[in-house]
């Protein structure tokens, strides 16, 4: 059995500052005490000595002496009496003092641990805010948060402004963004139709030879490659926005609705599809949620062996009440430091980078953003015969996660 070490907790700014100040407190107070001390003992000595000053006086001048008792027996007892005052005053007012002292700095760490708190609370507000952007499902689906704090303009209030700048670009920035890849895809959508529209035309002529024909099919092959592009990025572009408005979907309905649409391309390609719909309920988008799906499948599809090849399709309820698809195949083997960037945008593996592939390097993208639009997540992992098991985990039906 292997023994863990166990770091010591974190000691936050405001167990700092009051310990700080306490210790500061406590310094004072001993010093404060031993000056005392000081200072009383010497008083209490040059009081003594007024007494011990007649030495040579008869006995029967001493006034705190028994009248029958000699000069030196007086002066015994007057040694035995300054002795017992010193240790009954020394010990009381060092009792006393050091109780007077734990009382008064445990008083005094508890109103510093009260003025620390009230001191650092704009701090713990930037702190929750910072928290809540970066918890965010997307990049910037956060970003619309504010700080904007009141309270006296100090430091802490120019740290929070300064926050709320910096959020605010970086808000403008991702809509700019947004903005420019749907619109852009808008423009490049009319001038690719106008193509298609072209190069049929000249393929479709009577007087059209071989080499024409065959050029018109290569042509068309790209632009149907660029379109499913297109559609790729405003498909990126939109499941990167909130969804503000979810309705139960059953994603056993869209596995099946799935399956049957890729069963064609599948049977083309000698793969076998199975699939094991199983009741999974949760709350979404209908349309981004069976994007999700056939990208997931369609993946399983295109990347999987030439010969011999299988895809298995199951959706299912987990122990926790979650919603969950699982999508695995076979195919070649995927090394496990390669998986990170399978979803990312236009990334593939091996030969698969050039042009002319299938895909548009959108898909586990756009999966892994439409999984994080419902507040669900995406993980992958290699199989040890080849091929991948994706898994999709999305909140269960009864609540909006």
């Amino acid at each position: 059995m292997r023994s863990r070490t166990l770091l010591p907790r974190r000691i936050t700014l405001r167990a700092r500052l009051t310990l700080i100040y306490g210790g500061l407190f406590l310094v004072a107070g001993i010093v404060l005490l031993g000056t005392t001390y000081t200072l009383f003992s010497q008083q209490l000595t040059s009081r003594t000595k007024v007494i011990t000053i007649g030495r040579s006086a008869p006995a029967s001048d001493v006034m705190y002496g028994p009248p029958s008792a000699t000069l030196l027996d007086a002066e015994q007892w007057m040694k035995q009496q300054k002795s017992t005052l010193h240790e009954a005053a020394t010990t009381s007012m060092l009792t006393l003092g050091g109780i007077a002292l734990v009382v008064v700095g445990g008083a005094a760490a508890g109103f510093g641990w009260l003025v620390t708190g009230r001191v650092l609370a704009p701090l713990h507000q930037v702190t929750e805010t910072a928290r809540r952007i970066a918890a965010a499902p997307a990049a910037d689906r956060g970003l619309h948060e504010r700080i904007a704090l009141r309270g006296p303009d100090d430091e802490v209030k120019d740290l929070a402004d300064t926050f709320d700048v910096m959020v605010e670009r970086l808000d403008r920035s991702f809509d700019g963004q947004r903005r420019f890849v749907a619109n852009a895809s808008h423009e490049l959508r009319t001038p690719l139709t106008l193509g298609r529209a072209l190069v049929e035309l000249a393929m479709h002529r009577k007087s059209a030879s071989e080499d024409v024909k065959q050029l018109g099919e290569n042509l068309l092959e790209i632009n149907t490659r660029h379109e499913r592009l297109i559609v790729g990025l405003l498909l990126l572009a939109g499941s990167e926005n909130e969804i503000t408005e979810r309705l139960p979907v059953d994603l056993a309905d869209v596995l099946s609705h799935v399956v049957a649409q890729c069963a064609p391309e599948a049977g083309q390609a000698g793969i076998e599809i199975t699939e094991h719909a199983g009741e999974a309920l949760t709350l979404g988008d209908a349309l981004l949620l069976e994007r999700m799906v056939h990208n997931l499948v369609e993946n399983g599809v295109r990347h999987n062996a030439k010969e011999g090849g299988w895809v298995r399709a199951t959706s299912r309820v987990r122990a926790d009440g979650r919603a969950e698809v699982e999508v695995s195949n076979s195919g070649p083997t995927v090394p496990p430091y390669e998986l990170p960037a399978l979803f990312e945008p236009f990334r593939r593996l091996g030969a698969e980078r050039m042009v002319t592939a299938k895909g548009a390097g959108l898909g586990l993208s756009i999966v892994r953003s439409v999984a994080r639009a419902h507040g669900g997540e995406v993980a992958a992992r290699p199989r040890a015969g080849g091929g991948l098991v994706v898994t999709v985990t999305l909140p269960g039906g009864g609540g909006p996660g």
